[in-house]
């Protein structure tokens, strides 16, 4: 390890004080609009467990494989050969800690499930889950002082059964009434046009999740710092927590196959839990989420390949995320999926190298639904980078976003059939203080228009970005138009195939508000990468590797517009991946990635410390 990662390690792992990534950003964004995106995911990595606690075949039920997870001594692993399951009901973690269920790979493990089990209030074929908290937390305490952001000590009113390692979750009480700035609520016909989604505590939509590092009194220490910068006494902030919490359990190296499970809503549901991750996974067609994070902190969902919903309906999503903080989506690819990506409340996260591909919305086939989105009240300081997928979307449908940064994306606005719903970029009312950088945007020959800015503008779908208008798809609703999202937006360095250029235009940098300011960069030059320190080890694949980074403006001689994009390894194994007859891959990320042969992690420590 060099001298500089051997400095990010421990700044990291050891928590120096005064330090924020944006110092290894370029100069680019101001530290006041973003926050340490590499401490997202599992911390540590994933862990590359190599003893095996108990091995099945197929013929074992549900039961069969449930008992051998909670009998598994820690850091080990449950094996199920290759062959089909085929399982009448779910398969539960139950609160056990520290165990891998592990496949032979997802293109000879399959599991094929009639049945699910309850998961804290979800259902799912998979279930990893602590103690329910939500709705009536056990521990609950307020939060009396460090409200501050950066903060690394709070103080509570009580500490009941709170320990070190146990996450806690942070929330407060909506804001009443937009303030002009920072705005969090998600009142129907206020900020939002359908009222609440996502969050479990009513009218508390602001919320983190964060690990304890020590306990004196009533005064905790904790990892990482309070992001917001909105925290306040008036809001009658509080702390609520689990007494037993799911911590550091995996599932790897298998398929899973929800197409005739009407009972289980999702393919793998996490709750309640920190440090957990799926690898390597194939999943198909679940009712609604091919993986739910819910009250969860510090997830990783990576390598892995997310195929359809059974109906094609609204509320049928890829990875769901409702009140996270700091996981990491990366490298995965999401086929036939209403909505590949969709957080909300979510905090710190990161969604990163991922592709989408033919985003299915069945009551409308020429609605154009976004790959990538923010969508319910809360959330905030989330990290885009180096996507490729239609268009993201920041909605009001559940209310107010904050902080979102889209770096090196590569969005097309253009999906085959689609006819609306086609900008690039959609920022609806209360997506603010928003950063743009060195993204790739639009579809030539398809737009023709820069922008349509609320209230006037004109040729939605033709514009690479339509911006501050209430309502899904814009122009409708019952919730106000915004022009603070206009006046709060960062772009620097985007391409886009209206004007055909690099656009660096002091004009899009908002140096002269009174909060979050954002300096006009003084360099063209930006950095590989907003979380990774080096390009990651799984980068290349049997088809070649593209450069590092691919999507960008000082990239060139790419396929993609303007020569600034080459296609990132998910869009290659997408491409170079045999089908069956139903249109699926026979997917297996160690035939795609470099370094996927490993069960570890599929960034190394030296792309991404901890």
């Amino acid at each position: 390890m060099n001298r500089k990662l051997s400095l990010l390690f421990l700044v990291v792992v050891f928590g120096f004080p005064g330090f924020t990534y944006a110092q290894n950003a370029g100069g680019i964004l101001a530290p006041s609009r973003m926050i340490d995106w590499a401490q997202a995911g599992v911390v540590g990595g994933i862990p590359n467990r190599t003893s095996i606690c108990a091995t099945l075949s197929p013929g074992a039920s549900a039961s069969q494989i449930n008992s051998a997870i909670a009998s598994c001594p820690s850091d080990q692993v449950v094996s199920l050969n290759a062959g089909t399951y085929n399982l009448s009901s779910g398969i539960d973690f139950a609160g056990h800690s520290n165990v891998t269920l592990r496949g032979a790979g997802p293109d000879k493990t399959f599991l094929v499930f009639t049945g699910g089990v309850n998961c804290n209030g979800a259902t799912g074929s998979v279930c990893i889950e602590g103690d329910p908290i939500w709705s009536n937390p056990s521990n609950l305490a307020n939060w009396t002082g460090g409200y501050s952001q950066g903060s690394t000590q709070v103080t509570l009113s009580n500490v009941n059964n709170l320990k070190v390692g146990s996450y806690i979750n942070f929330d407060q009480l909506n804001d009443s009434s937009d303030p002009g700035a920072v705005f969090v609520c998600d009142t129907s016909g206020v900020c939002s046009t359908e009222g609440t989604g996502g969050v479990y505590r009513s009218g508390r939509a602001e919320n983190q999740l964060v690990t304890v590092t020590g306990i004196s009194g009533t005064t905790v220490s904790i990892t990482p710092s309070i992001y917001m910068p909105n925290w306040r006494s008036s809001q009658s902030p509080q702390a609520f927590w689990p007494t037993n919490q799911a911590s550091k359990d995996g599932v790897e190296d298998l398929s899973i196959d929800n197409s005739t499970n009407t009972s289980s809503l999702d393919a793998i549901s996490i709750n309640s839990a920190t440090n957990s991750w799926v690898k390597n996974v194939r999943t198909i067609n679940p009712n609604r989420d091919h993986v739910q994070l819910r009250n969860t902190s510090h997830c990783t969902i990576a390598d892995s390949y997310f195929y359809g919903t059974q109906s094609g309906q609204v509320s049928e999503y890829g990875v769901e995320l409702d009140e996270d903080s700091d996981s990491l989506v990366i490298n995965n690819i999401f086929q036939h999926i209403v909505s590949p990506i969709l957080p909300g409340p979510d905090t710190g996260s990161v969604y990163a190298y991922n592709y989408s591909i033919d985003d299915w919305y069945s009551p409308s086939p020429g609605w154009m639904q976004a790959a990538y989105n923010a969508h319910a009240a809360g959330t905030a300081f989330d990290l885009y980078e180096s996507n490729e997928g239609d268009s993201f979307q920041s909605d009001d449908i559940h209310g107010t976003h904050n902080f979102m940064t889209l770096f090196r994306n590569y969005l097309l606005g253009w999906q085959s059939g689609a006819t609306n719903n086609t900008e690039a970029v959609e920022i609806e009312s209360f997506g603010r203080y928003y950063n743009f950088v060195g993204n790739v945007l639009g579809r030539p020959g398809y737009h023709t228009q820069y922008e349509d800015l609320a209230p006037s503008g004109t040729n939605m779908a033709k514009s690479i970005y339509v911006l501050g208008w209430s309502g899904n798809g814009g122009k409708t609703g019952n919730a106000p138009n915004d022009p603070i999202v206009v006046t709060t937006l960062m772009r620097w360095g985007n391409y886009d195939v209206v004007t055909g250029a690099v656009r660096w235009d002091s004009s899009e940098v908002p140096s002269g508000l009174s909060r979050y300011a954002n300096p006009v960069p003084s360099s063209h030059a930006l950095p590989a990468s907003f979380f990774l320190s080096a390009k990651p080890s799984w980068w290349g694949t049997p088809w070649g590797a593209p450069p590092w980074p691919a999507i960008g403006p000082e990239v060139t001689g790419g396929p993609g517009p303007g020569g600034h994009s080459y296609d990132i390894p998910a869009k290659l194994c997408y491409n170079n991946t045999s089908k069956d007859s139903n249109g699926i891959l026979n997917f297996n990320a160690k035939s795609c990635y470099e370094s996927s042969a490993a069960p570890g992690s599929p960034t190394n420590l030296s792309a991404t410390p901890h």
